[in-house]
């Protein structure tokens, strides 16, 4: 398993392109994966704000939505097709704790 992981979605939903694994390293021998949503840009997208950072994946602007945190099996995530770089990374990271924060 690895942190920020970036797997394709194979649900119902058009709008969710990836799931991207936020859950750390070290609960590796968990069943299942904190995962995040990376949503195609469209008609509904957000405007680009710290909670709804829009990122690149496998050429395609995308944003995340830490309203939509779920945990996924990881037999149903599939191959790993990249590793969020650092910058993606931090900017996940900001929105996570955008929604967390204290007003």
């Amino acid at each position: 398993m690895t942190q920020f992981a970036v797997h394709r979605y194979r649900g119902r939903s058009e709008d969710i392109v990836f799931l991207v694994q936020l859950q750390s390293t070290r609960l590796e021998r968990s069943a299942g994966r904190v995962v995040i949503p990376l949503l195609r840009v469209g008609y509904r997208a957000p405007p680009d704000h710290p909670l709804t950072p829009r990122l690149v994946a496998q050429g395609m602007t995308v944003y995340a939505d830490p309203l939509d945190i779920a945990t996924a099996p990881v037999q149903r995530l599939g191959e790993v097709l990249l590793v969020l770089p650092e910058s993606d990374q931090d900017r996940i990271i900001r929105s996570v704790d955008e929604m967390l924060s204290r007003a």
